[in-house]
């Protein structure tokens, strides 16, 4: 079989035969690029005074991901933890999870229990249905509110393309791909039915991943993560088996299903309805770091997997052009429903805990913008509304007997509801004047209530928890742009991220002698950042950007000691125990550098490269703050033609020491070597082949020498040498 793959590989960036080009557009550096997510409206790229980087879906079909979190990974530019196969918690500039936004098609998918640890959510977005990805670097919350702190990652899934000549535009595209590492099976199909005033898009992904492979090969590393036993159910009892290949990361596997549908109505150019429907299922995601974690001489866990991650998203979009005084009117209005469910049961234990969330979110937006020669304006008014529901129990795996047990979140329910205005302005000083200015600010308000039912587990002397708090935010910015084809930009902004229902209310997880109480004058996370941006851009040659920042994190959210009632202790479950709440008791300074270049050399070779360092530090603590990646990136070189292509790239992480690592939050030490997490490079090949222009043939072999290694802070190896093969199919 690996035979077979490699000989297609080469036939695929040998040009042998003959055909036409699917799509010749390669070039790394585009004449003019246009960005979305920065003002929620398109604008040019080099007035953007924030660090922006665009994946287009170019990038997207040739690096072929098999998830989303993959695809990011890919891209060099962000750095993703993983604490099992089916995951993949993006980081940027030291923020993860709850504090990077994630945006699809302009809608939230941040929601009331989004955690501050390592999320895994990214992968409910299916990379195959996507038309570009924007990634905003620094705080965001001017334009998009609560939560981006490190930034926003914004996804943008393809559209409906009307007939331009009054006929009927139909098209349709599918993949199936097979790589070796997991022995993965993914199936796509898009197609795209248009009319003169109506269109549909329709996507459908498919994906079975096994078991993943780890890497065999260590350098001069020392090799850690290798799976020698697991835990299998044998007879009614729980039995540690020795693993007959301990590179197989045995009960990683999982599957996954994608719908997209979208509807558009364009009446006249001057209206325009968007109908947006997305649907994510999964099967039960094994949580693969706790199935590892050791207790004497065997495992922890017998079982700790998450429930079907299902994500449904519904979405009503108008744009309207000349609307009074104004130039249009863009607003959307939508819905999400979130599962998302734990079950874990530890070695030899006959009762299964089991916690189920559902998260219910409405959403809206309404902004209006107007364009002058050297002005542009955006007012906005936003708002989500998050019900959250809570329930738990208890299974005897013997006698299939259910008892109660506590939930995660407060079992009467809880919501949050989150309100604000906004105003962006973009000023180019003259209509031939290489300076543009630009401001921004954001006024809001925010509250939760939470309430609690039984006393069974949790008997506090309250049956509901309130919080208000208003916030804002705000950015200033300055763009040079030189004849030379030299751009200086700096970018002043500020971030918040308001306590939310996993913040405020999360007691689940209290241990004998301590009890975790809510706080509710916890106030919102805030950041305050610089960005100096130098880029060097020649139009259809070369981009290089540099991007100097540094960030002030304040009143970050830690878990301490409290009193309740004035007391240090209270009387939990017959227990005397130490009380605990969440409080704004750090701050936290950081800075940080990242360098981009991309050349093409050639009309038919270009060469690329990336590199980003964080550096951060707990004030008055000099201690390491949790989160920081090690320096990371991405080189290489690409050629093409108008039928084919070939590319060779290296993935790198430098070495996390063990001084760097903060012991006491997210940085999960105890999944690294004993003196932190070594550095390690991947050797990549890919290549392309078109036989026509209806079919084209995708090869590559990732991780070419097979190397054993593991992302920062993660709880699973990553892929060793993977052959995959992908087939394509235009109509």
């Amino acid at each position: 079989m690996k035979k077979l793959f490699i000989l297609n590989l080469c036939l695929a960036i040998s040009g042998l035969l003959n055909g036409q080009a699917i799509d010749s557009i390669h070039k790394m550096v585009p004449l003019q690029e246009t960005v979305v997510s920065a003002s929620r409206t398109s604008q040019a790229k080099s007035a953007v005074a924030q660090q922006v980087k665009v994946i287009h879906q170019r990038e997207i079909e040739s690096v072929n991901a098999q998830s989303t979190a993959d695809l990011l990974i890919n891209s060099g530019q962000v750095f993703v933890q993983k604490s099992q196969q089916g995951g993949g918690s993006p980081v940027l500039r030291g923020f993860e999870a709850s504090r990077v936004l994630l945006v699809v098609d302009g809608v939230r998918m941040n929601n009331a229990i989004y955690r501050a640890g390592h999320l895994q959510n990214a992968i409910t977005m299916d990379n195959a249905a996507l038309e570009r990805v924007e990634l905003l670097f620094g705080p965001a919350s001017t334009v998009y509110g609560t939560d981006a702190l490190g930034g926003a990652i914004c996804f943008f899934t393809k559209k409906p393309e009307l007939a331009t000549d009054g006929g009927l535009n139909a098209g349709a595209h599918a993949f199936v791909r097979y790589g070796t590492v997991n022995n993965e099976k993914t199936g796509h199909l898009d197609f795209n039915l248009g009319g003169k005033k109506i269109g549909s898009f329709t996507s459908f992904t498919y994906s079975d991943f096994g078991d993943l492979r780890m890497g065999e090969k260590t350098g001069l590393a020392p090799f850690f993560g290798r799976r020698d036993y697991y835990v299998d159910r044998i007879n009614g009892v729980d039995s540690l088996v020795k693993n007959s290949d301990p590179y197989l990361q045995k009960f990683s596997g999982f599957t996954q299903y994608d719908v997209l549908e979208k509807i558009l109505f364009q009446p006249n150019s001057r209206v325009k309805h968007t109908l947006n429907l997305q649907f994510s299922n999964s099967s039960n995601i094994p949580r693969y770091d706790r199935l590892t974690d050791t207790n004497g001489n065997g495992l922890n866990s017998a079982e700790w997997y998450y429930g079907p991650q299902k994500r449904l998203m519904g979405a009503y979009t108008l744009n309207l052009m000349e609307v009074g005084m104004f130039d249009g009117l863009n607003f959307t209005a939508s819905y999400q429903d979130i599962d998302e469910s734990r079950y874990n049961r530890n070695f030899a234990a006959p009762r299964r805990t089991a916690r189920e969330e559902n998260v219910k979110v409405y959403g809206f937006l309404a902004e209006l913008f107007k364009n002058w020669e050297t002005h542009s304006l955006r007012i906005g008014i936003d708002g989500q509304y998050n019900d959250v529901t809570s329930k738990a129990y208890r299974v005897n795996v013997n006698t299939g007997e259910t008892s109660t047990q506590s939930t995660r979140y407060p079992d009467g329910g809880s919501n949050m509801i989150n309100v604000a205005g906004y105003a962006t302005h973009q000023w180019q000083v003259a209509s031939n004047s290489p300076w543009i200015l630009s401001e921004g600010i954001r006024v809001g308000y925010s509250t939760l209530n939470a309430s609690f039912i039984s006393r069974e587990f949790y008997p506090f002397p309250f049956d509901e928890v309130k919080q208000g708090t208003p916030v804002f935010s705000g950015n200033l910015g300055a763009v040079w742009n030189s004849p030379a084809n030299w751009r200086l930009a700096f970018n002043l902004s500020s971030g918040f991220r308001v306590p939310n229902v996993d913040d405020l209310t999360k007691v689940f997880d209290s241990q004998k002698g301590s009890v975790i109480v809510p706080n509710t004058d916890v106030k919102p996370e805030k950041t305050i950042n610089l960005d100096v941006n130098l880029s060097r851009r020649i139009a259809g040659k070369l981009n290089w950007e540099n991007v100097l920042w540094a960030t002030a994190f304040r009143d970050a959210i830690v878990l301490d000691l409290y009193r309740f009632n004035g007391l240090d202790s209270i009387d939990y479950d017959g227990v005397l125990s130490r009380v605990l709440a969440p409080q704004n008791k750090r701050a936290a300074n950081m800075f940080g550098f990242s360098s981009n270049l991309e050349v093409d050399l050639s009309n038919s070779l270009a060469f690329y490269g990336s590199v980003a360092y964080t550096y951060g530090r707990i004030q008055d603590e000099n201690k390491p703050l949790d989160h920081i990646p090690p320096l990371y990136g991405k080189a290489g070189v690409r050629y093409y033609t108008s039928k084919w292509s070939a590319e060779f790239f290296s993935l790198f992480n430098g070495k996390k020491r063990l001084e760097d690592y903060n012991l006491e939050g997210e940085d999960n030490l105890q999944y690294a070597p004993a003196d932190g997490m070594p550095a390690w490079v991947t050797f990549n090949l890919r290549g392309s082949f078109n036989f026509n222009k209806n079919i084209g043939l995708q090869a590559g072999i990732d991780n070419i020498l097979d190397m054993q290694y593991r992302h920062f802070a993660s709880g699973i190896n990553a892929p060793g040498r993977n052959i995959w093969l992908t087939l394509r199919v235009r109509v």
